[in-house]
């Protein structure tokens, strides 16, 4: 009688997206010597003999990580491009190409698709990238969206998330939350309309955080922002589960601590007033909210007159040569540790 190899099962939840990342890649090998990085980053990096590719792909699959019934085809277009050019920005890189392949139920139409393809076509022209293949097939239930997108990087602009010193600084773009506190307005928003669909919808006091989470840009400008002004960061990440997950990967790869200040995390105005609302702590929204497809970055101390006064980057905080110790430093002087509490594809629901 064959032995029964399936009596162990162990639940995805259990490990959580990166772990089974890891779990599942382990035993992978690197068979050419034109692969600089595999796994483990933002982007594959491949060598053609003069710039360095990169290559990062994304699946969004419908009532995991999109609603319909708050999120336009048109935007969900855009924003699936987004995601995987905010991997390529977060590697120093320029986005060149994209392919996307979609696998959909007949319940959509053929004008449904047209939208979905006019907010992509428009993420193209906008960030001048060609979309240059895919595939389609038929879903059982619901949108499949899966898009890969290939860059470029000079040899000597790379950057990894492995690459942070000891006192380097740590740089974040833009605003924190903002994104995350969309979702919950038009989660709330659902709910009412659930209840009374007649109800009028009240978003003029939450328009960018709805834009945040409907419409996000990816930071192609602080590529050329950082090159202009000649600041080599010395490892990067996008913000896309969240600071503190971020955070977590930079000091792993690095195998650097971090301190990292309350007081000096970006956050908008609409952030924080509707965190009052919400009876949120906007610290926590920050580090757990994520989708801000912002960069989070390190550069050497010597950067910093560089750096220091431009309005598209904070300094939020330094690596240290402990890699057990990786915390935030409260607005009272406390020190906690930061742990992963960011978004996971994973949990069971």
């Amino acid at each position: 009688m064959l032995e029964d190899k399936n009596q162990t099962r162990t639940p995805l939840s259990e490990l959580g997206e990166f772990k089974l990342i890891d779990h599942l890649t382990k035993q992978t090998k690197i068979h050419h010597d034109s692969t600089v990085k595999g796994v483990g980053d933002d982007c594959a990096v491949i060598d053609n003999g003069g710039q360095l590719s990169l290559v990062t792909t994304d699946l969004l699959v419908e009532g995991v990580h999109f609603d319909l019934s708050y999120m336009p085809l048109k935007h969900l277009g855009y924003k699936a491009v987004m995601v995987n050019l905010s991997d390529v920005y977060s590697m120093n890189g320029n986005a060149k190409q994209i392919t996307v392949s979609i696998a959909v139920s007949n319940r959509f139409p053929l004008e449904a698709l047209e939208e979905l393809y006019a907010g992509i076509h428009l993420a193209c022209k906008t960030y001048n990238v060609d979309l240059v293949g895919g595939d389609t097939t038929s879903s059982t239930k619901g949108l499949l969206i899966s898009i890969t997108a290939i860059g470029q990087v000079e040899k000597e602009r790379i950057a990894y998330r492995s690459g942070a010193g000891s006192n380097d600084l740590l740089v974040v773009t833009g605003d924190l939350g903002a994104a995350y506190l969309g979702l919950q307005v038009l989660e709330r928003e659902k709910q009412v309309f659930q209840v009374n669909p007649n109800a009028e919808h009240e978003l003029d006091n939450y328009t960018y955080l709805v834009e945040r989470q409907l419409k996000p840009e990816a930071r192609k400008d602080i590529v050329k922002l950082l090159a202009d002004l000649e600041v080599s960061p010395t490892s990067m990440i996008d913000i896309s589960d969240g600071l503190s997950s971020e955070i977590l990967h930079l000091c792993k790869a690095s195998k650097k601590g971090c301190q990292l200040y309350e007081d000096k995390i970006p956050l908008d105005q609409q952030v924080i007033s509707t965190c009052e609302e919400f009876n949120i702590d906007s610290t926590m929204v920050a580090l757990s909210g994520g989708e801000d497809y912002e960069l989070l970055f390190t550069v050497k101390q010597e950067d910093f007159p560089k750096i220091k006064a431009n309005p598209n980057l904070s300094i939020i905080g330094h690596m240290t040569d402990e890699p057990d110790l990786i915390q935030l430093v409260t607005r009272g002087g406390q020190k906690v540790d930061i742990t992963a509490q960011g978004w996971n594809a994973l949990d069971e629901k």
